[in-house]
């Protein structure tokens, strides 16, 4: 039986209805700016660290050196400019991915480039890496306020960049961002940069993942898409475990439309573009799985697509993730998802018997051996 839903989440679901009448994009942008305003002095993320922080000493947990106060982080392509740093933690995450930055400012796609399926819970996006560049990102981050929750950038590579030319340019951006920043993921796994997602052959991934590690102090990972075959999520694993890396996030946006509620006559004319949320989950899980099985303790991986409850954020950690991650169910949730999730994996970890979440992560495998 699904949890009651409080008044907050209820009138959420009614204001969801309103906000969908506007272009997606637009909504974004007027709901970032309400978020960050409301967060911009002490008195309101005072007021919303109360209403929306699940404070919980069992969520706690540290991984690659950094202290994390929840599991649950916003992911990248939110606050693709760190604009909004110091709002993230008093809406109840325990850390945000800011970008994907790129080295030089670039507008991204054509609109519209953002949509809705409703049917689904999901969303199609085709933004391109629309962002500032990372000088202006840096900058935001050089104003954090201190004591927030981490920070990781998440970089990418520049459009007119050619593939031959990718590690350096990935390298001006962890230069500028390594810094400020308390973890670095690098970017191979949007489907909406051309040619971006080659560069997770190992070959071509290799020079930039070692270009990166070059540049900066703080952990680097990587992030992968859910379309890779197994033989290639082994090959990427194989060498994060060689390179050193701190970690692995799994997983992006899909290519696929198979198994959508949607009607097909909805979703083809959309066209080219990332899937996420609950159509991804099923993917993003068994791609975590093996993970796990292929390299263990050596690595930390993080779980994102399609958690969207509590269940599914305990199985993600059982099945090996130390951290989650999550946007599409940010959107549908609301200001409380965050919360709830959290209070409700609490509750789970109690109930099973664990006194922490490390000692959970992984479990349904030391189980099975």
């Amino acid at each position: 039986m699904a949890p009651r839903k409080s008044p907050g989440e209820r009138l959420y679901a009614l204001l969801l209805k309103v906000m969908f009448l506007l272009p997606p994009e637009r909504i974004h942008h007027l709901a970032f700016a309400a978020m960050t305003l409301a967060t911009r002095f002490t008195p309101g993320r005072r007021a919303s660290s109360a209403l929306l922080v699940a404070d919980d000493p069992i969520l706690r947990t540290r991984v690659f050196g950094v202290d994390f106060p929840a599991p649950l982080g916003l992911a990248a392509g939110f606050d693709k400019n760190a604009d909004g740093v110091d709002a993230w933690g008093p809406l109840g995450f325990g850390y945000a991915e800011i970008g994907t930055v790129t080295a030089a400012a670039q507008p991204g796609n054509p609109a519209p480039r953002l949509f809705r399926l409703p049917a689904d819970r999901a969303l199609i996006n085709r933004m391109g890496f629309n962002n500032f560049g990372a000088a202006a990102a840096a900058d935001h981050l050089a104003r954090r306020l201190p004591g927030g929750v981490p920070i990781g950038a998440n970089i990418g590579k520049t459009k007119v960049v050619e593939p031959e030319d990718a590690a350096d340019d990935y390298a001006i951006s962890a230069k500028l961002l390594g810094p400020l920043a308390d973890f670095m993921v690098v970017n191979v796994s949007s489907p909406n940069t051309p040619g971006l997602r080659d560069l997770q052959a190992v070959t071509s991934l290799r020079p930039i993942l070692q270009a990166v590690q070059q540049s900066v102090s703080v952990p680097v990972l990587v992030k992968i898409a859910p379309d890779l075959s197994d033989e290639d999520i082994d090959a990427v694993a194989d060498l994060a475990v060689e390179l050193g890396l701190a970690g692995i996030v799994a997983t992006n946006t899909t290519i696929r439309r198979d198994g959508l509620a949607t009607p097909a006559a909805t979703v083809e004319p959309i066209g080219a573009g990332g899937l996420s949320g609950p159509p991804v989950a099923d993917r993003s899980l068994e791609v975590l799985r093996r993970l796990y099985a292929r390299v263990g303790d050596q690595l930390t991986l993080i779980s994102a697509g399609g958690i969207e409850t509590a269940d599914q954020a305990f199985e993600r950690v059982l099945a090996g993730a130390s951290l989650l991650q999550g946007y599409t169910g940010f959107i549908y949730g609301g200001p409380f998802w965050a919360k709830r999730i959290h209070r409700g994996l609490a509750a789970k970890l109690r109930a099973h018997g664990y006194t922490n979440l490390a000692e959970a992560v992984g479990a349904e495998h030391k189980t099975r051996a």
